[in-house]
């Protein structure tokens, strides 16, 4: 068994949400009308942020692969569709009221901030648990009312009609889309087994208490695959030996039920072999999902696998494992589902649509299983800052990785006179046609290297005085504010090898001459 993770960070949600609001990543939408709980839009630097991880995700899973195709389904869809899928009937949270000033608060999420662990959230089992430690509103301390579900869908309605309007809903997951075009992706792609159909785009559910900043929304993005295997073959993953030897931190349900909350370091072969993965398929899109999160920059310590144990499995979930990140300000919280969804979908909608769903795999009709990893790209996204945000002394910056960083380089020059603005404008347009980089001059070079160090920009060009007598600039990196001088002519080569390698320190092998920041600057 391996014990909690140890963490140096000691940063605040407060304080990621401050530089994320000041330097322009994610403001609360309407604030200017006081804003709108669980709604955020993404500013400039977000959004450069979100295309780099959404295009990181789709290399990763889509264009590297032959299996997975790709979709982008609508957000309002028949309304059959989700009563087909069970979320007209079952997508629901328990809700509790104060009598007394009338605050309401999903049930699970107000006793687990009190530190009440409940493993079975059924109204019975949630209002025992107020009950038993007596818990009142965290406003006035008046007394809850009993849990009652509430239903997380938006309604909408769709055309003029006013007597009769179409009730419909906004999509509550991206899943179902797909799921729903299964018959018309086989016949267009002429895909056979196994094979993935990806998709990302907006989500929406009406959370009863959107929290944690980014973390819980009610309009969010979502990055699934539902990955297609004939139910005969589910333990005949031909990838499998890529993952099986990856150390994962496993936390099964058997754990949880028994009361043991740490984790045992397994590999996932492993895991497979005594039955607590029960599918080879299952547990190699955790292995690879895991993979693809490491290469964003998480600490594989700060990332556990836990099992759903009986009582939180979907009503569509044969077996599910979250992969969760160790948040120092709120502890370990769900980034990414990975759920075993058996042929549930596709039966249901076949029996709602009358039209067949099966696929032809080995001479005989098959209605395929289904392993689905759904990752929520804002939870994504808050782990990712989370584990940027470093602090040494007064020094704030985000270790983002190159590839992902919203700007690659920014360029200044050293001071704003003797032509150096005007050779560093120069540089600065030779190299947007290649990187997302940006400009500035105002202010000390101090102040302007600190700002970029802030927003996670891995490489700083300064144009100085040298610059003019041979043509060559300095590179400087953020993490280690080390200097190397670089020939203006192969400064675009030089910086195209440093983000493909995520190259953070100087190394003599390619600089002119190697240096590094004086300190106090």
């Amino acid at each position: 068994m391996t014990a909690q993770p140890s963490t140096n960070k000691k940063v605040t949600l407060e304080e990621l949400a401050d530089l994320c609001v000041r330097r322009g990543f994610f403001f609360q939408s309407g604030r200017i009308y006081g804003g709108l709980s669980g709604f955020y839009d993404y500013g400039p630097l977000g959004v450069e942020l979100q295309r780099n991880i959404l295009n990181s995700w789709w290399r990763w899973f889509v264009e590297l692969r032959s299996d997975v195709y790709g979709l982008d389904g609508s957000i309002i869809t028949h309304p059959r569709t989700w009563e087909a899928s069970g979320h007209v009937e079952s997508f629901i949270d328990f809700l509790v009221s104060c009598k007394k000033c009338g605050s309401e608060y999903r049930a699970d999420a107000l006793l687990e901030e009190l530190g009440i662990r409940v493993t079975s959230l059924t109204a019975e089992s949630l209002k025992r648990a107020i009950e038993d430690h007596g818990v009142r509103c965290p406003v006035c301390g008046g007394e809850l009312s009993d849990p009652r579900p509430f239903n997380l869908m938006f309604t909408t309605t769709v055309g003029p009609r006013r007597e009769q309007p179409l009730v419909a809903y906004l999509r509550p997951e991206t899943a179902q889309l797909i799921f729903t075009n299964f018959k018309n992706i086989v016949f267009a792609m002429g895909a056979t087994l196994p094979f993935g159909v990806a998709q990302y785009g907006k989500a929406f559910r009406n959370e009863i208490s959107p929290r944690g900043f980014l973390f819980r929304l009610r309009e969010f993005t979502q990055m699934e695959i539902e990955y297609f295997v004939n139910p005969r073959k589910l333990n005949s993953c031909p990838y499998f030996e890529e993952v099986k030897d990856l150390k994962v931190n496993l936390l099964t349900a058997e754990d949880q039920e028994e009361g043991r909350q740490e984790t045992r370091e397994i590999t996932l072969g492993e895991a497979l072999e005594r039955g607590f993965i029960t599918t080879a398929w299952h547990a190699y899109w955790i292995g690879e999902s895991l993979r693809w999160l490491w290469s964003l920059g998480l600490d594989p310590r700060h990332l556990r696998v836990r099992e759903h144990v009986k009582s939180e499995l979907a009503h569509y979930a044969v077996q599910t494992f979250d992969i969760e990140y160790y948040f120092p300000f709120m502890g370990w919280k769900e980034i990414v589902g990975i759920s075993n969804r058996s042929d549930y979908d596709l039966r249901r909608h076949q029996e709602y649509s009358g039209e067949s769903l099966h696929i032809v795999d080995d001479g005989e009709k098959v209605v395929p299983h289904v392993i689905e990893p759904s990752f929520g790209l804002e939870r994504v996204i808050l782990a990712v800052l989370t584990e940027a945000y470093t602090t040494e002394g007064s020094r704030t910056y985000l270790r983002l990785k190159p590839e992902i960083a919203p700007f690659k380089v920014a360029v200044f020059p050293l001071v704003k006179r003797d032509g150096l603005d005007t050779k560093a404008l120069e540089v600065y347009r030779i190299l947007r046609a290649h990187f997302r980089a940006y400009y500035d001059d105002d202010g000390s070079i101090g102040r302007r290297y600190a700002k970029a160090d802030e927003i996670g920009v891995p490489y700083c060009v300064t144009i100085d005085g040298q610059t003019l007598a041979d043509n060559t600039v300095t590179v400087r990196f953020r993490d280690t504010r080390e200097q190397v001088r670089v020939p203006l002519s192969s400064l675009v080569d030089t910086l195209r090898t440093f983000i493909e390698k995520g190259v953070t320190r100087a190394e003599t092998s390619y600089t002119v001459s190697a240096g590094k920041e004086p300190e106090g600057r």
